[in-house]
């Protein structure tokens, strides 16, 4: 079992000042942002990077206390630092101080797949990570970045948080990585520069930036855009300088990233719900004992919960701040036309068939 170990920098916030931020915290600037986590951008959420919203310093672990390093991508005022803080605190308080973990924002410690990487080989313990790299290290985990597959939150909670999600988690085992829980970022919509997108036809044509995803590109090629495959990095200069049309992102990115200053057209129509999912090394929890590897799940699903009711208390202030900063947001769109259209999607990728019918059995009756 591994021992107490310096470290870089220990973040921490206080959850007061934490839930002031995002209904009134001013993003960082998009170059800051980009260089700050480029390759965890499709999570970035939250202002300035790389300052506590306290200010104070960091304070240290126990020395007797067996420390865990966890990464993210993200800033302190993200989303992923909620759930991060809560989890190590459940951890610190039911181990009573044997364990503690620090936090590692601002992609310290790489970018999501370099980090997922580094658990695999036992040079990283643990780290939040969206769902979008985990098909490299289990193809059954591409069903989640299916088109339309939840219409709501608690469709996506009721899969997740039961017997499939914890299957599709189990995969990753194979690959050296144990998945805790499904923390969110939560249902990605679209945004444009050139007018109003309220069905599926008004796509055919436009130059969306979206993730780099076969199945992502797979559905918006079906829905008619010039789908471009693009770093977020880069995106954010494509966007500024309308080399790009639109792009796709949660509530939380467009309001974070001020999106509006670029985008004129919001369309709410919630084409994919993107986790994040807290990750741990398979060895090290292997190495934990029974009690204790339980204790790490059940405080990774409570934090993930916990940071999904964080997340919906922002939403609603962020999307007025996307209207009073001039966005058109079209909130009920022709969702039938934009189903019909991803249709050929779910015949490309016949694997999840058996996946899907389980998801639908689940969330039938939920809409």
């Amino acid at each position: 079992m591994r021992k107490s170990r310096k470290f870089l920098a220990l973040a921490t916030v206080s959850m007061m000042a934490l839930g002031m931020t995002a209904c009134g915290g001013s993003s960082s600037d998009s170059t800051t942002a980009a260089a700050t986590s480029a390759a965890g951008a499709e999570t970035a959420g939250g202002a300035e990077a790389g300052k506590t919203e306290a200010g104070g310093e960091s304070a240290a672990p126990a020395g007797d206390a067996t420390v865990f390093k966890l990464g993210t991508t993200v800033n302190e005022q993200d989303s992923f630092q909620v759930a991060a803080e809560k989890f190590a605190e459940l951890v610190a308080e039911r181990t009573n101080g044997a364990y503690a973990i620090e936090i590692y924002p601002n992609g310290t410690l790489g970018g999501e797949r370099d980090m997922l990487e580094s658990m695999q080989m036992g040079t990283l313990d643990m780290g939040i990570i969206t769902s979008g790299p985990f098909i490299n290290f289990s193809e059954a985990m591409g069903v989640l970045d299916m088109p339309y597959l939840f219409a709501n939150n608690e469709q996506a909670y009721a899969v997740l948080d039961g017997e499939i999600g914890r299957e599709l988690l189990d995969t990753l085992e194979d690959s050296g990585l144990k998945g805790l829980a499904y923390a969110e970022r939560g249902f990605r919509n679209l945004t444009n520069s050139a007018k109003p997108i309220e069905k599926a036809e008004d796509l055919a044509g436009l130059k969306i930036r979206i993730m780099e995803n076969d199945v992502y590109t797979a559905s918006f090629e079906a829905l008619g855009v010039n789908a471009t495959p693009m770093a977020w990095a880069d995106a954010l200069t494509a966007l500024q300088q309308g080399t790009v049309q639109g792009q796709e992102n949660p509530i939380n990115v467009i309001y974070s990233y001020k999106l509006w200053e670029s985008q004129k057209y919001a369309t709410l129509d919630r084409h994919s719900y993107s986790t994040a999912i807290i990750t741990m090394s398979a060895d090290l929890f292997n190495s934990l004992d029974t009690d204790t590897q339980q204790i790490f799940l059940d405080a990774a699903q409570e934090a993930a919960e916990h940071e999904r009711a964080w997340v919906a208390e922002q939403e609603a202030d962020q999307l007025q701040a996307m209207k009073d900063n001039g966005m058109e947001v079209i909130e009920e769109p022709d969702m039938e036309s934009f189903k019909a259209a991803v249709q050929p999607v779910y015949d490309k990728y016949t694997q999840y068939a058996d996946y899907v019918a389980r998801i639908q059995e689940v969330t039938s009756g939920m809409e």
